[in-house]
């Protein structure tokens, strides 16, 4: 740990000097050499350490000292993110962006963007994980910094995940990276999702591994991004029936009988679809059931007033 001694040894020189500014970036440049090494329990002391030189004697923070206290909050919230510490991340997230007194590097409100996008994609808000990595890119894309086109794939990702019809290219600042070798799988996975091609869709993912399926991030929400696509495919295929054999389905979004099976459920409890599914003919029934069961009240009804008939008849002729 040659860096690690190296900073120490600035430190203690510093305390001596009195630098406070540089001071202050040697502490923050190995309170993320431990972030890095995953050393968390390293990183608390000096991040202590930080808040507390951006606060005044009364323990409230200095405005004046807003931007060096988003530098601690970007290192922070990393932490949490990596921790998967949600509780702690959303009420960094909210401080940081509360924030107004400052003028920081855009590279330090992309990571901070980003990780609330994170955040938000945790929490299923699409819509605002979206927001954020939008952010996240435009403030990366201005500093340079090559977490851009990331952050451009994993707004993609939210966009598709939100089942927005939106194409995300639109944006100005997102036009010039639609024909980036890293972000053209992703912009070819948008055509297949809003064109509900299952087989294309799953052929993308299957031969883009490296750019989208080797990114523990993305590969955690390809699940739930083939649900989506299943669910739009699904929906629109039994549109023109009342009764459709789930063979049919699982051949139409080529997956097992039993996985058809438990989607129907699913979509049946959300109120996507009204019917019932019949596990012993392997058949969705489509419509409502209590008007099926309306159905079978009444023919039961009708049958019992015939043989009420039937019997008058019968006694009259004997």
């Amino acid at each position: 740990m040659c860096a690690q001694e190296f900073y120490e040894t600035t430190l203690h020189a510093l305390e001596k000097a009195r630098n406070d500014r540089l001071w202050f970036k040697t502490n923050l440049k190995l309170c993320n050499l431990w972030f890095k090494a995953k050393e968390y329990s390293r990183m608390h002391k000096i991040l202590k350490d930080l808040h507390k030189s951006c606060q005044r004697e009364d323990g409230s923070y200095d405005l004046k000292k807003g931007t060096q206290l988003l530098e601690v909050y970007a290192v922070e919230i990393q932490m949490y993110t990596e921790q998967r510490n949600n509780k702690k991340l959303k009420q960094l997230y909210q401080k940081a962006l509360g924030v107004k007194s400052a003028i920081p590097h855009p590279r330090i409100m992309g990571i901070i963007r980003e990780c609330g996008g994170k955040m938000n994609m945790h929490d299923q808000l699409w819509s605002e994980a979206a927001t954020d990595f939008f952010e996240a890119f435009k403030n990366y894309d201005e500093a340079g910094n090559i977490r851009r086109v990331q952050c451009l794939k994993y707004m993609v990702l939210a966009n598709m995940l939100m089942e927005s019809n939106v194409d995300p290219f639109d944006a100005q600042e997102a036009k010039p990276y639609k024909q980036d070798p890293e972000v053209m799988a992703m912009t070819n996975l948008v055509a297949a999702y809003q064109g509900n091609n299952i087989r294309e869709f799953e052929k993308i993912l299957q031969q883009n591994k490296r750019t989208i399926m080797d990114d523990p991030f993305i590969r955690q929400y390809v699940e739930d991004l083939l649900r989506k696509i299943r669910t739009q495919v699904l929906l629109k295929l039994i549109q023109p029936y009342t009764r459709v054999r789930l063979p049919f389905i699982s051949s139409a979004l080529h997956i097992p009988e039993a996985d058809v099976e438990q989607l129907l459920v699913s979509l049946i409890l959300d109120n996507r679809i009204t019917g019932y599914v019949d596990q012993v003919n392997q058949m969705l029934e489509v419509g409502d059931k209590a008007q099926g069961m309306n159905k079978y009240v009444a023919l039961d009804k009708w049958a019992n007033q015939l043989r009420s008939i039937h019997g008058i008849v019968c006694n009259k002729v004997v």
